[in-house]
């Protein structure tokens, strides 16, 4: 699996990944401006395909050019295996084929998938590689299955089973692209299904599974054995738990009375799109509802909720689950008088809370900056750009209209946030910075004024 000239540069595990996405989103961009991927048989302009398969690898899920309508069957499977690889990561896939052709993994590529896979450390890296791709398999199987039944109803055989296909692989990898753009309806997207229990409720659940990781989802399922699940595992399950109902709830509140969102829907159908729009703001892109014309102050928890994002370890972005819970619990613990952050009778390492504070920091930092640039360089007003900018950063997916807008500064400004947001901008900052030098001198305390 080793190539000969990345052992003479010496590229460390973060770069190499970084390496391997920006390879294959060059080669998903190449494909994707072929007339071939075109519906229309003609060449797609290059800088919209760099960007479509950079959303693809990157999760996103933002498009400047509608996947139902202007690709061909050929440029909807390169979107979807762009999707794929980019859900599991080309590492994950790297290490199938060498397990397939039994290739020994070496322990710098131990240290690539530990690295891809946010695990802690090397040891069983590679076993959970195998359980994530029976995972994935079985999950996006089973939600291929089901959403193929349901569209049965309404389409063809082998077109309901390539959408359920689809749209499964894309709803799990929280990917949010979808076919119906192409469909002869009045409405795009999955704005139709709503008040669908069945499509609702299958698309939550892939969401759910996509967003809390891999780590997690072994958790569980080892839990009949081990009667017992690890700290990590714990936090994202019952911070992500939590978000999802507040999320809920907020948005059935901020939206029950809106005319043209909401208030046309049955109780049921409010409650669907509530849960629906909640679980996927934070990780998958897929709407029910046009975001554009939902109340502003739904809108901005909506950026929220996309900041926060999913939990470490899967294919979503934001600044992760885990972060947000030690952020609150820094708060509730400073509150309290307490020196330590104490989770599920766990303190939270120190090394931690210095984490969490400088992503959380950096991440800000970098949203305001592109909003502050966008700004100057697109007409659009402010909140739909600190939107657009959330949701690339965050690799959510989530528009209100920007992205088919965008100028070519705009698209490259964008293409660069979800690429950053999919690493994490201090994973970037360690491909770019060589690593620190350990400090030999330490300097004597000093005390500054707060508040």
């Amino acid at each position: 699996m080793q190539i000969q000239w990345m052992r003479k540069v010496r590229l460390n595990p973060p770069q190499v990944l970084a390496l391997g996405f920006i390879v294959i989103i060059f080669i998903g961009s190449f494909l994707l401006s072929m007339p071939m991927s075109s519906a229309e048989g003609v060449r797609s302009p290059f800088i919209d395909s760099f960007f479509m398969a950079t959303s693809a690898v990157c999760v996103t899920g933002l498009s400047v050019l509608n996947v139902g309508s202007h690709y061909s069957l050929f440029g909807e499977i390169v979107i979807l295996l762009l999707i794929q690889v980019g859900g599991l990561g080309f590492m994950t896939m790297a290490t199938l084929i060498a397990l397939v052709f039994r290739r020994r993994i070496s322990y710098k590529e131990r240290l690539i998938l530990k690295e891809a896979m946010n695990h802690e450390s090397t040891q069983g890296v590679v076993g959970l590689i195998r359980k994530v791709l029976l995972y994935a398999l079985v999950i996006e199987g089973v939600g291929a299955l089901l959403l193929s039944i349901r569209w049965m109803f309404e389409m063809p055989m082998g077109k309901a089973l390539y959408f359920g296909i689809f749209h499964s692989i894309s709803i799990f990898n929280n990917a949010g692209f979808d076919l119906f753009g192409g469909e002869p309806k009045p409405e795009n997207g999955f704005f139709h299904y709503v008040d669908d229990p069945f499509v609702n409720l299958v698309s939550i659940v892939l969401i759910i599974l996509g967003g809390v990781g891999f780590i997690v989802i072994a958790d569980l399922i080892s839990y009949r054995t081990n009667k017992k699940l690890t700290l990590h595992s714990k936090v994202v399950l019952t911070v992500s738990g939590g978000l999802l109902a507040v999320g809920a709830l907020v948005i059935f509140i901020f939206e029950y009375t809106n005319p043209a969102t909401f208030q046309p829907l049955s109780f049921m159908g409010k409650v669907l799109g509530a849960f629906l729009q909640s679980a996927t703001s934070r990780s998958a892109g897929l709407l029910t509802v046009d975001v554009g014309l939902l109340r502003q102050a739904t809108q901005f928890f909506l950026v929220i909720l996309m900041f926060i994002g999913a939990a470490p370890g899967s294919s979503g972005g934001g600044i992760k689950v885990t972060t947000f819970a030690i952020l609150m619990g820094a708060l509730i613990a400073m509150i309290r008088g307490k020196e330590d952050i104490v989770m599920f009778r766990y303190r939270i390492a120190g090394d931690r809370i210095y984490k969490a504070i400088t992503f959380t920091l950096f991440s800000f930092i970098i949203i305001v900056t592109a909003t502050m640039l966008l700004s100057a360089t697109e007409s659009f007003p402010f909140l739909g750009i600190l939107f657009e900018v959330t949701s690339a950063y965050a690799t959510t997916g989530m528009s209100m209209g920007l992205t088919g807008q965008l100028t070519l500064f705009g698209k490259i400004l964008i293409t660069t946030l979800m690429f950053v947001g999919r690493f994490g901008p201090i994973t970037m900052a360690y491909i770019l910075v060589p690593k620190p030098e350990k400090v030999k001198i330490r300097y004597p305390e000093g005390k500054i004024t707060i508040g």
